[in-house]
């Protein structure tokens, strides 16, 4: 792709992409749930601020959340700069989509998907910038045909973009997404990119819209196809048990979480990822050969669903 016409950085077109990602997004999953998402309009003190799409007790979401956010500031907080420590005291801008759905039904996987991009400026010198973001799914029942499907979009999306791009982004989303204090993976995987900056801005942004556009294609179809499953007090309480893997890893791992406290973001935008019913129990496993043991011994693995 030729960059001749375009900026070496244009910050505004990636933030024009992200806001109509999450305007499509939000249109798509409003109209399978029935019910409306919630917009609020916030502002950061330091500078920048955000759009929050929030949708809570739907009849497909029990919540989910798209939010947009454009924030700055005068220098880059610890989590941004632990990679990267040339760039510590730099200015910056920080512009995204973030987004968890919660279903309602527990058959139907937790989805969670993020593309981002961050800018760092300096007197007299180029500015520092990349790319980051993903998706990955979180079932509490598994089904091979849903995770294959999953993985299946994700090599797409990134297909354009060297032939061994998805298993690299693949096993980084693997590594990323391990609840190190369980030794357990939070879900079955996705793809993550980070530190995104070769060989050229065009490259990269269109890589990252390749992941924004298949996002719907990777869950939409899991979710037609299981959201409308009997299920009863017995499933739930297993989700909710599941969902605290999910809170745990959010609050104690994720970098983004991190990120977004320590500079300063809306509390309410960063902890929406969070569901809103979770159990713990003291060292509970599930039956031996039951459908929730199944979890664990067949879908949380680094696997090769494609193969």
């Amino acid at each position: 792709m030729s960059t001749a016409a375009t900026p070496a950085v244009d910050l505004a077109a990636v933030k024009n992409y992200l806001l109509d990602l999450q305007d499509r997004i939000v249109k798509r999953l409003a109209a399978i749930d029935g019910g409306e998402f919630r917009a609020d309009t916030w502002q950061r003190p330091e500078g920048g601020g955000g759009i929050s799409r929030v949708i809570e007790d739907g009849r497909v979401f029990e919540r989910g959340g798209v939010n947009f956010s454009h924030v700055m500031g005068k220098t880059l907080p610890p989590a941004a700069t632990a990679a990267r420590p040339e760039l510590a005291g730099r200015p910056w801008d920080a512009v995204g989509v973030s987004l968890v759905l919660h279903p309602r039904n527990p058959y139907v996987p937790t989805v969670h998907m993020n593309v981002r991009f961050f800018v760092a400026t300096a007197p007299a010198a180029e500015p520092a910038w990349w790319f980051g973001g993903g998706m990955d799914l979180t079932p509490y029942y598994g089904y091979s045909e849903d995770a294959i499907h999953f993985h299946r979009t994700c090599r797409d999306a990134l297909a354009p973009f060297g032939a061994d791009c998805h298993a690299r982004y693949k096993e980084w989303c693997d590594g990323y997404f391990y609840l190190k204090h369980r030794q357990e993976p939070r879900g079955i995987g996705g793809i993550f990119f980070d530190d995104l900056n070769t060989p050229d801005f065009a490259t990269c942004f269109s890589l990252q819209q390749s992941v924004g556009d298949h996002f719907l294609d990777a869950y939409v179809p899991i979710l037609e196809r299981r959201k409308g499953l009997p299920y009863g007090e017995r499933e739930r309480d297993w989700q909710a048990y599941r969902r605290g893997r999910y809170v745990e890893f959010n609050l104690v791992w994720d970098r983004g979480t991190l990120f977004g406290l320590q500079s300063g973001g809306r509390t309410e935008s960063i902890l929406m990822s969070l569901p809103p019913i979770v159990k713990w129990r003291y060292d509970w496993q599930p039956a031996a050969g039951s459908a929730e043991a199944a979890l664990a011994s067949d879908f949380l693995l680094r696997k090769n669903w494609l193969a």
